[in-house]
């Protein structure tokens, strides 16, 4: 018993001295790429976006180093880099924001309008050509969606969409928003639904972040021209919902 117990508070001890590292590492970092980002505001779009990933992939590497907190990936084949598509991803946390730009070909991601508030990083996000939507105003978010999204699909980037609109529970899916799905009807563009588990190690608001293999999965695409936005959101939502609870 008591060995159990100081194991047990070792373990806490170190979750948080590598949560915390991995704390001041993204804040310190973010504020060194937002002033990167802003210093090449001039430079084309792909050299941006390249710095931009960077950071991520230096996150990615943070969080292997101080929590021991990795990933796999299966169906990487279901995405083609000369076919831009619209990603539906779950949403658990902050480490799927981070590391599917990691994962998949360069994304345009879909933001609320609340994370430019945030000086430097926050600010950044517009040089990474990110569709930041105000959710107070519904019919307005969505034209914007739309309208941009669909522009940035025919220059070739991916869509990022998390279409609950806001984080959930671990191993929890919740109803989607139409707004990605009204994209797709609109724009013609494929879907490609996107699940993972990082939830089980990055519990949303929480501080400590815990040791373990994040899995993600990405599936086949799913067809959108001349279907109903409904149809589509129904279809990647059962998918979600359906490869969620097969995960361990």
């Amino acid at each position: 018993m008591t060995q159990q117990t100081t194991s047990s508070l070792d373990n806490r001890k170190k979750n948080y001295l590598g949560s915390s590292l991995l704390f001041f590492s993204i804040f310190f970092t973010a504020t060194i790429e937002g002033i990167i980002l802003f210093s090449f505001f001039w430079a084309p779009f792909n050299i941006r976006y390249k710095l931009g990933r960077f950071w991520c992939v230096l996150m990615l590497w943070c969080m292997k180093l101080f929590v021991d907190l990795k990933y796999e990936v299966e169906g990487l084949e279901n995405v083609d880099p000369s076919q831009p598509a619209i990603i539906f991803s779950n949403h658990q946390s902050a480490w799927e924001t981070l590391a599917l730009r990691v994962i998949l070909p360069p994304q345009s991601a879909v933001m609320k309008r609340e994370l430019l508030y945030l000086p430097l990083w926050g600010w950044s996000l517009l040089l990474l050509k990110s569709i930041i939507i105000d959710k107070r105003n519904a019919r307005a978010a969505l034209k914007n969606l739309v309208q941009i999204g669909t522009q940035y699909l025919k220059e070739g980037l991916y869509i990022l969409i998390f279409p609950e609109g806001t984080r959930a529970g671990a191993r929890e899916v919740k109803s989607f928003n139409i707004g990605g799905a009204m994209l797709a009807q609109k724009s013609g563009y494929p879907v490609i639904p996107v699940v993972h588990n990082a939830g089980d190690f990055w519990p949303r608001y929480s501080f400590l972040k815990y040791a373990g293999t994040i899995k993600v999965k990405i599936g086949k695409p799913i067809q959108t021209t001349g279907r109903k936005a409904s149809d589509i959101n129904a279809e990647a939502e059962a998918w979600i919902r359906e490869e969620m609870r097969k995960f361990d």
